[in-house]
């Protein structure tokens, strides 16, 4: 026969919550970070396509 599972208190879906927005907010910042680095040409751990390249036809 079925049982029905104990409920979750709310202190543990706040912990899983604040836990997924921390590592959410982490990647936002990296991202915000890594688009900075583009735009003021300092950007050395990736490589990616620039306009320049266009330009010289």
């Amino acid at each position: 026969m079925a049982v029905p599972k104990k409920k979750t208190s709310k202190s543990k879906r706040d912990k899983r919550k604040a836990t997924w927005k921390a590592k959410a907010r982490v990647q936002a910042q990296k991202a915000l970070s890594i688009g900075k680095s583009i735009l003021t040409g300092r950007a050395q751990g990736f490589v990616y396509p620039t306009d320049e390249e266009t330009e010289e036809e």
